[in-house]
């Protein structure tokens, strides 16, 4: 089932460029000029159900564009749209029972009051009766470990206490989708490890379909198999990040530490034939860059360790991060 359905899905903006000087202004009063700018240019992907999907773009990439007409907050200019089967602007009351929203630096908690009538009021909102409420969010209060926050009021509350209880907050109603974006932001590591073990468990749970939007990649690293990447409101990547690292992650290589000095000839003639490149990082310190996925560290050290003495060995893999900056900065598109 398709829980996400998007068909060259376009949104317009109109701008307007400010004249020069006091008769540019005058004249602005009476007629401007305008310019039109494509946040988001012709999207297509799907998401099925039970997917959890990372959503990355650098700054003015469009993805809030993308987040904000998949959840009704702004109609498309073109294109076609279905969120859980319903057009998310046009059947708005009906589609927000069905989706849940996070946004890590807006809240939908009541700043005065304790945390525990926010969840009551947003329970009256989404009409969940009773029986429904307590055997759903004692189950994510439990999980989150919120249980000792419900009476304080929001003000009162650590940024890491407010973004789980924010995310308790969204899931209510059990909406089987949930839109996140930026969740993790300006958490400390023990908050997002709590956030991250929630996230799986709800997908394991009740097969919550889940579409990620960060700058922390980390976060996609835990959470999604699947990444869609934008930039300049083009898709240029949808696919696994497995795929990503596999194709264009440049391979792995082993930092090798020796006890002694050794000559860089020796180390080649001690791995001749094996696929690998030989970096001197100091007299010691040598990196071998593995140039083919099938070429196994065991072969690395059955060659090397017979004869000479390893005092210590690190294995490096191009990180993602790594991976989309370099993405970015040559403009690669891989759609």
């Amino acid at each position: 089932m398709l829980r996400i359905d998007v068909k060259q899905l376009t949104k317009q903006f109109k701008s307007y460029h400010s004249r020069e000087g006091l008769a540019g202004a005058f004249r602005d009063l009476f007629s401007r000029e305008y310019h039109t700018v494509n946040a988001v240019n012709g999207i297509s992907f799907e998401v099925q159900a039970g997917e959890m999907v990372g959503y990355i773009g650098e700054n003015g990439a469009g993805k809030s564009t993308t987040i904000k007409m998949l959840t009704g907050i702004l109609q498309p200019t073109s294109g076609y749209l279905q969120v859980n089967g319903m057009d998310p602007h046009k059947q708005r009351e009906e589609f927000v029972r069905t989706i849940g929203v996070v946004f890590g630096q807006r809240s939908q908690l009541w700043w005065d009051i304790a945390v525990q009538e926010s969840f009551r009021l947003l329970q009256k909102v989404y009409k969940v009766s009773e029986e429904n409420y307590k055997r759903h969010m004692g189950d994510v209060i439990e999980i989150l470990e919120i249980g000792d926050l419900l009476n304080r009021p929001v003000r009162k509350l650590s940024l890491g206490q407010r973004m789980r209880c924010e995310l308790a907050a969204a899931l209510i109603h059990n909406p089987p989708l949930l839109f996140l974006d930026e969740p993790t932001i300006g958490l400390d590591v023990l908050v997002k490890l709590k956030i991250r073990d929630f996230l799986r468990e709800l997908n394991r749970t009740y097969g919550t379909t889940v579409l990620l939007t960060t700058h922390d990649l980390a976060d996609i690293e835990a959470l999604c198999s699947r990444v869609v990447m934008l930039d300049e409101g083009n898709i240029i990547y949808d696919g696994s990040l497995q795929e990503l690292r596999e194709n264009w992650g440049g391979g792995k290589s082993a930092v090798i530490e020796f006890t002694q000095k050794i000559d860089k000839v020796e180390l080649e003639a001690l791995t001749e034939g094996l696929p690998i490149a030989w970096t001197q990082e100091n007299p010691i310190k040598y990196r071998a860059e593995f140039q083919s996925p099938d070429l196994t560290v065991s072969d690395l050290l059955s060659r090397v360790a017979p004869f000479l003495s390893v005092k210590d060995i690190r294995i490096e893999e191009t990180s993602t991060e790594e991976i989309v900056q370099k993405i970015y900065k040559e403009g690669i598109s891989y759609v």
